[in-house]
């Protein structure tokens, strides 16, 4: 099945199921992998295979992943992978009604919880990354003065920057170069604060 490019979730029901602490380690850890069974995505969550199955099937429910080509002989395995290059999930469509809204903002702070506590395992494991990465890695604060027009121009440029990079390194990494190359979170944040 060809995937979408990018999903932009709209609905209550499919942004709650994501919004999962666990569902969102799975989605994220099968983005990266692009596809795996439930028992490679247990191992790596510490969860028993039939807890990650049952979490795989509700993020399938919403569309979220589904099955994916199986890569072993084994007819009991199940693989799965994402149904999109990724999701997205604006503000704009959870408005119009005080439920949408709550639900929206917990699922905001869940997923900063866990980029946070990506950034945290990073920063307590900086010593095992040898200094080539630990010079190439940054954290940086930008504080400017903008428009709302000027950070909506801001956003797409950074998009479509990191849309450039990606490409080039999986083009890269499909034609053989693998040395060195790691998977890398980037977060980038902007919003309005007033001092």
């Amino acid at each position: 099945m060809t995937r979408e490019e990018n999903r932009r979730i709209t609905d209550i029901g499919t942004l709650k199921a994501l919004a999962h602490p666990l569902r969102m380690k799975l989605y994220r850890l099968l983005f990266v992998a692009e596809v795996a069974t439930a028992s490679q995505l247990a191992e790596q969550v510490d969860e028993a295979v039939s807890l990650v199955s049952y979490h795989l099937r509700k993020l399938a429910e919403h569309g979220l992943v589904e099955e994916a080509e199986p890569r072993s002989a084994d007819a009991r395995e199940r693989w799965w992978q994402p149904s999109s290059e990724g999701v997205t999930i604006r503000d704009e469509d959870f408005r119009d009604a005080p439920e949408k809204a709550a639900a929206h903002l917990a699922a905001s702070r869940m997923f900063l919880e866990q980029r946070a506590e990506m950034y945290r395992r990073y920063l307590d494991e900086r010593a095992h990354w040898g200094p080539g990465w630990n010079t190439a890695a940054h954290d940086s604060e930008s504080l400017l003065r903008l428009t709302t027009g000027e950070l909506a121009e801001l956003k797409k440029d950074l998009t479509d920057l990191l849309k450039r990079y990606d490409e080039r390194g999986r083009a890269r990494e499909a034609a053989g170069d693998t040395e060195g190359r790691e998977h890398v979170a980037l977060h980038v944040y902007g919003f309005p604060f007033r001092v």
